[in-house]
């Protein structure tokens, strides 16, 4: 299985580059393609760590493509491994609550499929298709909505997503929190 991650935002902001990181350490490099970054600085920094190309995933010659999107009418299901090659997720920064960004975004014309209902960060998206295509389903997931990250003594920043809980922590890469002590 490919997935792509179809970068989204107008430029590569440093918790991108964190995220995606974390995703390509989750899938491996060989099984992510990053699309859509349209610089070529921005390309040359994500191929330190991963594949990536200034082209859409839709000028590819790609057959058997799902979109992952909150607002597709399926679940992603560990049978869907039989169906696709590639899984499209976007690189879209979260708005909250959501406003179908990736429906807006990514052109109708291909399969879509979801994680269920509510907005998760890439790299959380990224582990939990990995898994479900493996023949996890989503009930054997533990998520929280919305997590609190300790900045420092008495200061803290909420983040609204849905996060995949592992052995009690959810799924985040310590570089993020580290980012957002910094106030990025």
């Amino acid at each position: 299985m490919i997935y792509i991650i179809e970068h989204l935002e107008p430029e590569l902001f440093p918790w991108c580059i964190i995220e995606y990181r974390h995703i390509t350490k989750i899938l491996g490099k060989a099984n992510v393609l990053f699309t859509n970054i349209r610089r070529k600085k921005d390309c040359d920094r994500l191929r330190g760590f991963a594949r990536a190309v200034k082209e859409s995933f839709t000028t590819l010659d790609l057959k058997r493509v799902c979109v992952l999107d909150p607002a597709a009418s399926k679940v992603l299901s560990s049978s869907d491994v039989k169906e696709f090659d590639t899984i499209v997720l976007g690189g879209i920064l979260g708005d909250y609550p959501m406003k179908a960004r990736t429906k807006q975004e990514i052109p109708s014309g291909y399969e879509r499929r979801h994680l269920g209902k509510e907005q998760m960060p890439t790299d959380n998206a990224s582990y939990v298709a990995r898994d479900i295509l493996a023949g996890k389903k989503m009930s054997d997931f533990t998520f929280k909505d919305g997590i609190t990250v300790e900045l420092g003594e008495n200061e803290a920043t909420d983040l609204p997503f849905r996060y995949v809980m592992i052995d009690g922590k959810p799924l985040m890469s310590g570089q993020l929190v580290e980012l957002l002590k910094k106030g990025f």
